[in-house]
């Protein structure tokens, strides 16, 4: 076998982007060009909460700022936000633009069949991805990863 071959987790990897994949297709299908999937949640937040600066942003999402940022610059370019003068005058904060107050009633109801959706197979499994992601943190939390891995590199 293969060293490339035997990542163990890639079967799960690969199912994760797949349905990454069919949910962008939605996207495409309602005539809603340059969405990517990583876009929905922070244009939600900025549809729930009002404009946000990218930090404030980041924490909601709970992500670095770095991240948010890059995502930012994406959604700025595809049209979805735009830059507004933050509170004070001196911060910028992104808003929603036009084009993504338009598209919200189907991003919000994408997102609500996306959660919908996979609670159901969820429920279906024998022995859920929610039950497996617990015990995962659980073993975790009695044993960092960082620990394990130094482990199997001795």
């Amino acid at each position: 076998m293969d060293l490339l071959d035997s990542n163990h987790w890639s079967d799960l990897h690969a199912l994760l982007a797949e349905l990454d994949q069919e949910i962008a297709a939605l996207y495409t299908d309602a005539g809603i060009e340059g969405m990517r999937t990583r876009f929905v949640g922070p244009l939600i937040a900025l549809h729930r909460f009002g404009p946000m600066t990218i930090r404030q942003l980041a924490e909601r999402r709970g992500v670095t700022h770095s991240a948010m940022s890059q995502t930012a610059a994406a959604m700025t370019k595809a049209g979805f936000v735009e830059t507004v003068v933050g509170a004070d005058a001196r911060t910028r904060e992104l808003g929603l633009s036009a084009r993504a107050r338009e598209i919200m009633p189907f991003l919000v109801a994408e997102w609500r069949a996306t959660e919908a959706a996979v609670r159901r197979l969820d429920a279906e499994l024998p022995y859920s991805l929610t039950q497996v992601t617990a015990d995962l943190r659980g073993l975790l939390e009695t044993q960092p990863f960082a620990e394990r891995l130094r482990a199997c590199l001795s």
